[in-house]
């Protein structure tokens, strides 16, 4: 089966140029264009797509019969070996492979249910790092290096080692944050496999000293963020952010069924910054895609400042302890280094995506003017898919 790539581009007329497009509110609105037109070979582009459907996320080797699609399966069995690993939040079930590729605000292919609210487990940390971006544009933070604990008054951010802990430092996953919070210790989140207690063992890490992806860390931050608007993050996300580029009403930020505070007599409940227990940001396609669109514009959006250019240059600046990444979640290209979670060759360097298990991307070309979208394809194969998109770009 041949799956869409947008065409009709000769029954089309437009008046803006392409690269002033940026899609209205209410999806079925968001106009496609032929992948001619808009410099792609349309087979190459077409095998992208096929790429991304092939490679669907499968059980892991030993776990044939598992329903991959079953989260609340499939999660707790990703992380059994962690000493603290039962979930806390809805892990719903999800959808087949899906995605979208946009260029200059565009859509030039669409493959799967684009409509359907998923979760995207880690991206949701892109969207916790965007609303702290609202917090400092706004002057709610004052800057970046200062300590969390001269915002916040929670108790858990003024023990002698967390009491100097930087926003920039939670930003980058360096922060070393150290305690339990809604029941998960921060030295039991993805420990050693062969010795679970070796975080534990150790002891804290000096704040800055080392990058971890650490969801209790993150979580820390989106409790910290609570704190500083006073009100739940899904509220200023949407009015902030969201509404103003266009999104729909469908998307869902979840906490945990124990992660309530009350603040100022009301109680709150302060979202998770991934799905590793459950819960974190679930959404279509289409509103990753306006994520994605927004990152591409450096925070702008039809002539309107959403987020400064000062914020996503701190976003994309590499973190020194871990140069691939900037603020989460911003997986920077860097084929020249080791290990890199993004390393494609054939990317501009200048590109960058928001990662989540499953796996979720949103793929950010700036050179190209491409934002891509793939949802549930083998973890393994993203930079492949990536290198597909590349190698589509008809090159004068």
């Amino acid at each position: 089966m041949r799956y869409l790539i947008a065409g009709l581009a000769c029954a089309l007329s437009f008046e803006a140029s392409a690269q002033d497009y940026f899609p209205p509110q209410g999806d079925a609105q968001w106009e496609r264009r032929d992948a001619i037109e808009l410099g792609f070979d349309a087979d190459a582009l077409q095998a992208a797509v096929d790429f991304a459907i092939e490679n669907e996320t499968q059980p892991r080797e030993g776990w044939e019969g598992v329903d991959a699609r079953d989260l609340s399966v499939m999660v707790p069995l990703t992380w059994a070996f962690e000493p603290h690993s039962s979930p806390l939040g809805e892990l719903r079930r999800r959808g087949g492979p899906a995605g979208m590729i946009v260029r200059d605000g565009y859509i030039v292919a669409e493959w799967g249910d684009l409509d359907r609210v998923d979760m995207t487990f880690s991206i949701s940390k892109t969207f916790l790092s965007h609303v702290v971006g609202v917090a400092v544009d706004e002057g709610l933070i004052a800057d970046v290096h200062d300590p969390v604990s001269e915002r916040v008054a929670d108790p858990r951010f003024h023990t002698d080692h967390n009491r100097e802990i930087t926003w920039d430092q939670m930003l980058r996953q360096t922060s070393g944050w150290w305690g339990t919070l809604w029941d998960k210790p921060a030295w039991a989140d993805r420990p050693a496999r062969d010795n679970p207690a070796r975080d534990l063992v150790a002891g804290p890490p000096e704040p800055g000293s080392a990058w971890e992806y650490n969801d209790v860390r993150v979580n820390a931050l989106a409790l910290a963020a609570l704190y500083v608007f006073e009100r739940p993050l899904s509220d200023v996300l949407r009015e902030e952010i969201m509404s103003p580029i266009g999104s729909s009403n469908t998307w869902e930020w979840h906490g945990y069924r124990n992660s309530y505070i009350t603040l100022n007599g009301e109680e709150m409940w302060s979202v998770s910054g991934g799905g590793h227990w459950g819960g974190g940001m679930m959404l279509s396609v289409y509103d990753q895609a306006r994520l994605g669109l927004l990152g591409l514009h450096r925070g702008q959006w039809d002539g309107e400042e959403i987020l400064s250019d000062s914020w996503f240059e701190a976003s994309l600046t590499p973190t020194q302890t871990a140069p691939h990444y900037g603020y989460m979640n911003f997986f920077l290209n860097s084929p020249e280094l080791e290990g890199a979670t993004i390393s494609v060759d054939s990317a501009p360097s200048t590109s960058f995506a928001y990662l989540g298990a499953g796996a979720n991307m949103v793929f950010v070309d700036p050179e190209h003017r491409i934002v891509a979208v793939v949802r549930w394809i083998e973890a393994s194969q993203r930079g492949a898919f990536i290198d597909r998109i590349m190698q589509a770009i008809e090159r004068d």
